[in-house]
């Protein structure tokens, strides 16, 4: 079988594939993680990469844990320590070490002695016209089962590449995952690398094109059947860009990762300090929104009722705001 999911944004796709794989419910798949309901060979397509947010998931995304993610990436960390605090119970997943085996942004920036987003930058920028652009996640060195077909590790990617297109001016992005779990991995994935796509094509200075998701198994637990489900479509923009230079990219992420390394390593962090975190130093209102969700999470964690309230204010972002209401059950 193959299925095709097409739609104007991540919410519209997300339900299509959600919608068809609750149908299959009698069809059951074993893996070693439990049964699952399985649609083989999935293609999703997103017409508008820039609203990338499912804000009809139940139950809703962490939208803290989102974008300290994103952070991570962009900076090509494997430091677990940093993404455990905005998501305590990722262990569980990827299992309890000090750095984890398949971080993607560690894979894309530091795995193969080569920053694949400078050299994807590089090869468009001086020839638009190349189909040659992939970054690569998968490393068949350490990630391929052992000779009795068991996994190595706990955290072995499940995505494998990104496919990189400049085409009429725009930037066009591929993903291919070998495995994608349509509740706990799927809303996150399109959040990480339609925020990629974003990023580079504010480097290149090109529109950004359609975003193109391949997932060989989109899944979902039988244990997960009754969490998972599909609320009204709320018509929120993002209206926060990415696009921006390299360089003040570059600014930007460097400097919320400091702070989020910061929080993560000083347990008796203070209110007034984690306020002055929370204030960036940018000219990007997306990157200030970012960081004020990141320390959001953090205030929220910590019991700062009022630093809590203080920052949410501070956020200009109406989705953010949303999916963090969204998230702490204050609709």
């Amino acid at each position: 079988m193959f299925y095709s999911f097409t739609g104007k944004d991540a919410n519209e796709v997300w339900s299509k594939a959600t919608s068809e794989l609750m149908s299959e419910q009698n069809i059951t798949t074993p893996s070693r993680s439990g049964n699952n309901i399985e649609l083989l060979h999935a293609l999703i397509h997103i017409e508008d990469p820039t609203q990338r947010w499912t804000t009809n998931r139940v139950p809703p995304i962490s939208i803290g844990f989102a974008l300290a993610e994103l952070i991570w990436i962009l900076f090509g960390s494997k430091d677990a320590k940093v993404i455990n605090y905005w998501n305590p119970s990722l262990p569980r997943f990827s299992g309890i070490s000090d750095q984890y085996h398949g971080a993607y942004g560690y894979r894309i920036r530091h795995n193969f002695q080569i920053d694949q987003l400078e050299r994807a930058y590089l090869t468009l920028k001086n020839n638009t016209d190349s189909r040659q652009v992939v970054i690569s996640i998968w490393d068949p060195k350490i990630d391929s089962p052992d000779n009795q077909g068991q996994p190595v590790n706990q955290d072995i990617p499940c995505n494998i590449c990104s496919l990189l297109k400049v085409r009429n001016n725009k930037l066009e992005w591929t993903q291919i995952m070998r495995s994608n779990d349509i509740l706990l991995g799927l809303p996150y994935n399109l959040i990480q690398f339609t925020s990629l796509q974003e990023v580079i094509a504010g480097w290149l200075d090109v529109d950004i094109g359609s975003y193109t998701h391949y997932s060989d198994s989109l899944h979902l637990y039988c244990r997960d059947l009754e969490k998972v489900g599909i609320s009204n479509d709320l018509k929120i923009l993002n209206k926060d860009s990415l696009f921006l230079g390299k360089e003040e990219c570059f600014y930007n992420v460097n400097e919320i990762y400091k702070r989020m390394m910061k929080i993560a390593y000083n347990d008796n962090i203070s209110e007034d300090e984690l306020y002055e975190i929370s204030e960036l130093d940018s000219n990007s209102s997306a990157y200030r929104n970012i960081m004020y969700i990141i320390t959001l999470y953090v205030a929220d964690r910590k019991g700062f009722k009022l630093l809590s309230e203080r920052i949410l204010k501070k956020c200009t972002n109406e989705l953010f705001v949303f999916l963090w209401r969204n998230w702490k059950g204050e609709k």
